[in-house]
């Protein structure tokens, strides 16, 4: 019989970690040739949010395919390439092809045969889990990189610098990675440009062009592009950076960051100034020694330029101001890890990855792999009772946690050589410095078995001992490997040993690499874990877990369903209160959340993809002092999630209202309203003239009737948008009622504009004449274009600030980026279902009064769109977005 994860005691999966698994994971028969009845597939069952199901073959058709679906028993008929046949359905099918494939590098068939067998033990039941790219490649005949993610180089500050580097990062996102970019050596906005007598369009402009093709890039078949941008707090430009994910869509497709150096949180304390600057580009070593390390530029006694000088904590509150209200930029204390860098002395660390875990040199790489905690506890801790930290430690299982260990780092070391590389940089940065990224995911599960409090002081104890264990056991490793391999070849052991992090290692870890050396530069980190923790059913990352139960979308409806731990504890005391050890991320305290963050740090010589969630009520005060503790407690970077900032939340006792109800009285409301406070709006004349404009948008083509009043002042809309029902025919139809309304109230057309335009939705579109960010925006375009009619071409680009346009900008380039021209192309994924969700507060089971919270997204905001996958919500967690519902997340 083969694998079923409903009754699977080894490698168990739920039905989502089952879907996970074939969906992302498993081989696939690309051409269907095996494909038939009885088989078990994976199908698209919504064709325009790509949501898919596991199912099994009922039927054949020529190209038609039906599948009986396992969520609900429902049948769908598709067509052939709509459907996937998995060759692997059972997990050890998969471990056994990436157990062999990393093992093939191994010098002679004895150690490759016994390194197999240790590697499959390590990756049975979860208990080691390589990162996505290495499921998906290893072993297989896929020109995939094991590598999730990647640094590439500050763009050389020139037009072919800049298209160079736009060209390694579509390469390696259309691999299957993610791409982490510094801006900062981009000359600033208006600049002289020598070359054609013009201005610089500035860093931020170029950021949008590497978002806009990032957004184009579905990567290796599975998902879109993931892309940081960072830009250094001293540059001229850092003002809009701030603001740029938030302002005009400038930035859509991209994580930003800024990058904070220790000078400017003194001058923030001490309510210094700061200068903005940037080289001085007269000097003869700027085209050839520019790089964008400021540091190294001025150590060598080159010059700089001072732009602007302004007050350190107006720049600070800026930073502050937009993090609140919409979680980024987020903050990458730059110098804190340059500082602790094992590389200090050979690569300066430059940027971040996309989730943030991983500071890295230009040309390096994330090599991934995560040991699930939650595998580690002995037989009998189980979630009924508290312990105090020395119990919790004597129920974890160490022997086997330091064997899963050993066998992890030496099978990360093996993935270097085993991986495919498409660039010479990465193949000889990530030789030169081996660097390899072992992680945890489960700590959250772990401690509830153990009857520990996440983010208590007991918590935080038991956590030090955990993961000071972790780090001394994975340099033991990799110094064991360097005994036997070789050392990395840049390692130079006195050097090595003066960086921050190993001069707080214990003395016999120092003794230890001194007289071994090191395989790796460096070996921890800790990633947002987001796929394949939802696979293995665990906490994902370090994170607490999110909520206890959650509801799951399928084609029948909404499902709720439970976390694995919390299910088997309400089985065993049904109706009783949970232990206060049971704690979600939004139990705890702000300042808890980074008392983990700063204790599992303190153990680990990258860095950490963590998320704070606080209260709503939460003060732009409040969000600055957590940033300022995350640099006091040398965190080297992190994002402040304040809860509803990107989302509107109304508490209801009451079930709600559907959103088609909802919006279909929206205009009858409005018409009575008015008509209360005084405001008759004037009567429709029984014929009426328009002009109807047809506009693309993400969702369809929208077509807008604009009929003019006897002075062709606009009186009203209708608007019909694409083939769209329920309630993005019910959103349009509110708003071209309320705007007709105010039309014929009194009020100006611009004043409806300048209300519409700029609203942001999560699948905006590239046009001929610029950016489409919305319905509501398009509307204001159409509207705008309307008045304006007397023009030859509406111009759509973004306004600025009254300054001339930049003669050279990504407009003029973009076209040399690509070989065909683009006219009209979506910048996310196909439309995608909008829904309001339900959220129980209160436990089932449990005495608690059961209210419901109604979370509608705003799709205007951009910030927090649907899943694109299945349409519901996606959480931001280790700072990264991803989805319990379906799995799917944008950093794996």
């Amino acid at each position: 019989m083969g694998y079923d994860p409903q009754t699977a005691t080894v490698n168990a999966l739920s039905e989502i970690g089952y879907k996970i698994f074939l969906d992302r994971y498993a081989v696939k028969d690309g051409t269907k040739s095996s494909l038939k009845v009885g088989d078990t597939v994976v199908v698209c069952t919504n064709l325009e949010t790509r949501q898919t199901e596991v199912g099994v073959v009922t039927a054949i058709k020529k190209s038609e395919v039906t599948v009986k679906l396992r969520a609900d028993g429902s049948e769908v008929t598709r067509a052939i390439e709509h459907v996937d046949k998995p060759i692997e359905t059972d997990p050890s099918q998969m471990q056994k092809r990436v157990a062999r494939g990393i093992a093939a590098v191994e010098k002679t068939p004895a150690k490759r045969k016994l390194w197999q067998r240790e590697f499959e033990r390590a990756l049975k039941d979860w208990k080691f889990v390589p990162a996505g790219r290495i499921l998906t490649g290893a072993g297989s005949d896929q020109a995939l990189t094991y590598y999730n993610c990647y640094v590439i180089p500050s763009p050389q500050d020139s037009r072919g610098g800049i298209l160079d580097s736009l060209r390694q990062m579509a390469e390696i996102m259309s691999r299957g990675g993610g791409v982490g970019m510094n801006l900062s050596s981009l000359r600033p906005r208006y600049d002289y440009v020598k070359g054609v007598n013009g201005r610089s369009s500035g860093s931020v402009s170029w950021g949008s062009l590497y978002s806009f093709v990032t957004g184009l890039i579905e990567q290796g078949g599975s998902r879109r592009g993931a892309l940081m941008l960072i830009l250094n707090v001293w540059h001229p430009d850092v003002d809009e950076f701030i603001t740029s994910k938030t302002n005009m869509g400038k930035i859509t497709n991209a994580n930003i960051s800024v990058g904070v150096t220790d000078d400017f949180m003194a001058a923030v304390d001490a309510d210094g100034d700061w200068d903005l600057v940037f080289p001085d580009r007269s000097h003869p070593d700027y085209d050839t020694k520019w790089d964008g390390d400021l540091a190294s530029w001025k150590k060598a006694g080159r010059p700089v330029k001072v732009y602007k000088t302004v007050r350190a904590r107006e720049l600070w509150e800026k930073i502050i101001d937009s993090a609140w209200a919409s979680a980024e930029p987020g903050l990458f204390f730059i110098d804190r890890a340059n500082h602790f860098s094992n590389s200090h002395y050979f690569a300066s660390l430059i940027s971040t990855n996309p989730c943030g875990e991983q500071p890295l040199p230009g040309w390096a790489v994330c090599n991934l792999g995560a040991i699930n905690l939650a595998k580690f506890t002995a037989p009998g801790f189980t979630a009924n009772q508290a312990h105090t930290v020395e119990e919790a430690l004597a129920g974890v299982l160490w022997d086997d946690l330091r064997t899963t260990i050993h066998t992890a780092v030496r099978f990360l070391d093996n993935v270097i050589d085993a991986t495919p590389y498409f660039f010479e940089e990465n193949r000889d940065q990530q030789k030169s410095e081996r660097r390899v990224g072992l992680n945890t995911m489960g700590i959250a599960e772990m401690m509830i078995n153990l009857g520990q409090r996440y983010g208590s002081e007991d918590g935080n104890a038991f956590v030090d001992r955990l993961y000071q264990f972790i780090a001394s056991e994975t340099y033991t490793a990799s110094s064991a490997l360097a005994k036997e391999k070789g050392s990395f070849p840049k390692f130079n052991a006195s050097k090595f040993l003066q960086s921050g992090y190993m001069q707080a290692m214990p003395d016999g870890i120092r003794s230890l690499v001194k007289k071994q050396g090191m395989r790796n530069v460096t070996v921890l980190t800790q990633a947002p874990n987001g796929t394949i923790g939802t696979m293995v059913g665990t906490s994902t990352g370090i994170e607490p877990f999110y909520y206890w139960t959650y509801q799951r979308r399928s084609r029948l409806g909404m499902h709720e369903e439970r976390v694995g731990v919390y299910e088997q504890w309400l089985a065993a005391h049904p109706n009783e209160e949970k232990p206060t050890y049971f704690v979600t991320a939004m139990d705890l305290a702000p300042e808890d959340h980074i008392g983990v963050q700063a204790v599992i740090q303190r153990w680990v010589d990258s860095a950490i993809s963590k998320t704070c969630n606080v209260p709503n009520d939460y003060t732009r005060e409040q969000v600055g002092d957590l940033y300022k503790l995350m640099h006091k407690l040398n965190c080297k970077g992190g994002t402040v999630y304040r809860d509803g900032s990107r989302d509107v939340q109304v508490l209801d006792h009451k079930a709600p209202a559907s959103d088609d109800t909802v919006l279909a009285k929206q205009g009858q409301s409005a018409a009575a309203l008015a008509t209360a406070v005084g405001i008759a709006p004037r009567k429709r004349p029984e014929v009426m003239r328009g002009t109807t404009y047809k506009v693309p948008t993400a969702y369809g083509n929208m077509y807008l009737t604009i009929n003019d009043d006897e002075q062709t002042h606009p009186f009203e809309l209708f608007i019909t948008l694409g083939k769209t029902g329920g309630f993005f025919a019910a959103k349009t139809e509110a708003i071209s009622r309320l705007a007709s309304l105010a039309l014929r109230s009194g009020v100006k057309i611009e004043e409806i504009i300048d209300e519409l335009k700029g609203i942001r939705g999560p699948s905006p579109m590239w046009t001929e004449y610029g950016m489409i960010l919305s319905v509501p925006d398009a509307i204001s375009q159409v509207l705008t274009r309307h008045i304006q009619r007397g023009q030859e071409k509406l111009d759509l680009k973004f306004a600025e600030d009254g300054t001339p346009a930049p003669t050279e900008g990504p407009a003029t380039l973009a076209a040399a980026a690509t070989t065909s021209s683009i006219n009209t192309v979506a910048m996310s994924a196909e439309a995608q279902a909008h829904h309001a969700t339900v959220d129980t507060v209160g436990e089932v089971g449990q005495g608690t009064a059961t209210a419901t919270v109604t979370k509608t997204k705003l799709a205007d905001l951009g910030v927090a769109p649907a899943c694109p996958a299945c349409g519901g919500n996606l959480l931001l967690r280790e700072g990264c977005m991803d989805c319990p519902s379906c799995g799917y997340s944008k950093c794996t």
